[in-house]
Protein backbone atom coordinates (compact mmCIF):
# COMPACT_ATOMS: atom_id res chain seq x y z
CA UNK A 1 0.00 0.00 0.00
CA UNK A 2 1.39 3.14 -1.11
CA UNK A 3 0.62 7.05 0.53
CA UNK A 4 -0.83 7.70 -3.20
CA UNK A 5 -2.97 4.88 -3.05
CA UNK A 6 -4.99 6.14 0.69
CA UNK A 7 -4.58 9.73 -0.31
CA UNK A 8 -7.34 8.87 -3.32
CA UNK A 9 -9.75 7.16 -0.09
CA UNK A 10 -12.17 9.09 1.46
CA UNK A 11 -11.84 9.53 5.19
CA UNK A 12 -14.60 7.48 6.05
CA UNK A 13 -12.79 4.48 3.75
CA UNK A 14 -9.57 5.31 5.20
CA UNK A 15 -11.19 4.79 8.95
CA UNK A 16 -12.49 1.39 7.81
CA UNK A 17 -9.06 0.76 6.52
CA UNK A 18 -7.12 1.62 10.05
CA UNK A 19 -9.64 -0.82 11.53
CA UNK A 20 -8.94 -3.60 9.50
CA UNK A 21 -5.18 -3.07 10.14
CA UNK A 22 -5.26 -2.73 14.03
CA UNK A 23 -7.54 -6.10 13.67
CA UNK A 24 -4.64 -7.85 11.59
CA UNK A 25 -2.01 -6.16 13.95
CA UNK A 26 -3.87 -7.79 16.74
CA UNK A 27 -3.88 -11.35 15.07
CA UNK A 28 -0.29 -11.24 14.17
CA UNK A 29 0.39 -10.51 17.78
CA UNK A 30 -1.75 -13.68 18.94
CA UNK A 31 -0.27 -15.44 16.50
CA UNK A 32 3.54 -14.39 17.42
CA UNK A 33 2.75 -15.01 20.81
CA UNK A 34 1.88 -18.62 20.61
CA UNK A 35 4.28 -19.44 17.93
CA UNK A 36 2.21 -19.66 15.16
CA UNK A 37 3.46 -16.57 12.88
CA UNK A 38 5.22 -17.91 9.66
CA UNK A 39 5.93 -14.21 8.27
CA UNK A 40 7.49 -11.57 10.64
CA UNK A 41 8.09 -9.09 8.37
CA UNK A 42 3.58 -8.84 8.19
CA UNK A 43 3.87 -7.11 11.81
CA UNK A 44 6.13 -4.41 10.57
CA UNK A 45 4.54 -3.88 7.37
CA UNK A 46 1.50 -3.49 8.69
CA UNK A 47 2.18 -0.82 11.85
CA UNK A 48 3.92 0.98 8.78
CA UNK A 49 0.17 0.12 6.75
CA UNK A 50 -1.45 1.45 10.28
CA UNK A 51 1.15 4.89 10.62
CA UNK A 52 0.21 5.86 7.00
CA UNK A 53 -3.16 5.72 7.21
CA UNK A 54 -3.09 7.89 10.13
CA UNK A 55 -0.89 10.18 8.52
CA UNK A 56 -3.18 10.45 5.52
CA UNK A 57 -5.84 10.97 7.66
CA UNK A 58 -4.07 13.71 9.31
CA UNK A 59 -3.29 15.65 6.69
CA UNK A 60 -7.26 15.33 5.41
CA UNK A 61 -8.42 16.86 8.55
CA UNK A 62 -5.80 19.76 8.38
CA UNK A 63 -6.64 20.73 4.92
CA UNK A 64 -10.70 20.22 5.84
CA UNK A 65 -9.84 22.79 9.20
CA UNK A 66 -7.79 25.15 6.71
CA UNK A 67 -10.57 25.53 4.26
Amino acid sequence: MTAAELTGKSPEELREQLVSLKKEAFNLRFQKATNQLENTARIRAVRRDVARVQTILNQKAAEAAAN
